[in-house]
């Protein structure tokens, strides 16, 4: 028995059977937008149309080993992730609009593998460092609590809504003109400025069994890091497609936030609970840490309720 308070997505197939069969299935695809398809990414990518999606975000297996439920990722030679990579990259290139742009999640351990396959086939525009909150403690190394994501673009033209994603800080040293705020915002709460945003954040918190986005994957990516990529490098009505979809985390905050989708996942369980979470977008549109058109600091949701007031 689940606690009260525990919002943990965790229904079994056969509870949620109805949503799995909502999910395409790669003999019979049929209209692409807005689904989630179940099965191979790598063999459902080479019957997709060219040219169609205009962002995509991938989070594939890193190169360590890990238990997808059931199905098991076992680590490698940089060289035999390099040609994994590869393995994915190639049938998605040509998926993409020339306009298109890529972000690829790794940690520190598959981040130069990722890099060097990445470089040799796009434009590498920057890698993005996210700061995890926790983190397993290590008596004899540093911690691992941070994750990159490499951002890449199929040519240099590409789109980029820096006024989108600006981050509203605290104000530790307000600096007034004529007695009046300079570039910051006087409240009743503290002083606060928005921000643009930098390619470390430390702003983040993963997913936990209160929050209502939470699901029992064991990778699944907070819904407020997504919705930074969606927001900066995609607009409304764009499409943004997701080969390594887990428990719909990129589908269900391209729909808050007013994108088409596409997402493949080969794991039933997952697929269902990226069904049951875009079914739950349909009245619940919020996102955890962005309001009011802003992405707070971490721990501040009573001053976000406050300053919009």
């Amino acid at each position: 028995m689940k606690a009260p308070r525990n919002k943990t997505i965790d229904i079994s197939i056969e509870e949620g059977r109805c949503y799995l069969e909502r999910c395409l299935r790669p003999e019979a695809l049929g209209e692409l937008r807005d689904k989630t398809v179940c099965g191979d990414c790598i063999e459902v990518m080479k019957a997709l149309p060219r040219g169609f999606v205009d962002l995509a975000i991938i989070d594939p297996p890193y190169n360590l080993y890990k238990d997808f439920g059931g199905n098991k990722f076992s680590a490698m030679s940089d060289e035999a992730y390099e040609k994994y990579t590869e393995s994915w990259l190639l049938p998605l290139l040509p998926l993409m609009k020339k306009t298109g742009s890529i972000y690829v999640c790794c940690d520190w351990q598959s981040s130069a593998a990722i890099g060097r396959v990445l470089g040799r086939h796009l434009h590498i525009q920057n890698r993005i460092t996210w700061q995890r909150e926790k983190g397993r403690g290590a008596k004899a190394n540093w911690k691992n609590c941070s994750e990159d994501i490499w951002f890449a673009t199929v040519s240099e033209d590409y789109v980029f809504n820096a006024e989108a994603v600006k981050q509203r800080r605290r104000v530790i040293a307000p600096y007034k003109v004529d007695g009046q705020p300079k570039d910051w915002d006087e409240t009743a709460e503290g002083n606060f400025r928005n921000s643009f945003a930098s390619n470390f954040w430390d702003d983040i918190s993963i997913p936990y069994w209160s929050m209502p986005e939470n699901t029992a994957h064991p990778t699944q990516k907070p819904e407020k890091l997504l919705a930074k990529l969606i927001l900066a490098s995609s607009n409304e009505g764009d499409m943004v497609f997701d080969p390594f979809l887990g428990s719909g985390s990129t589908s269900v905050t391209a729909k808050k936030l007013g994108r088409h989708y596409l997402g493949i996942e080969q794991n039933e369980q997952y697929c269902v609970w990226a069904e049951k979470r875009l079914e739950m977008a349909e009245e619940d549109k919020s996102i955890q840490g962005y309001a009011d058109g802003v992405f707070w600091e971490r721990n501040t949701a009573a001053l976000q309720k406050k300053y919009k007031k």
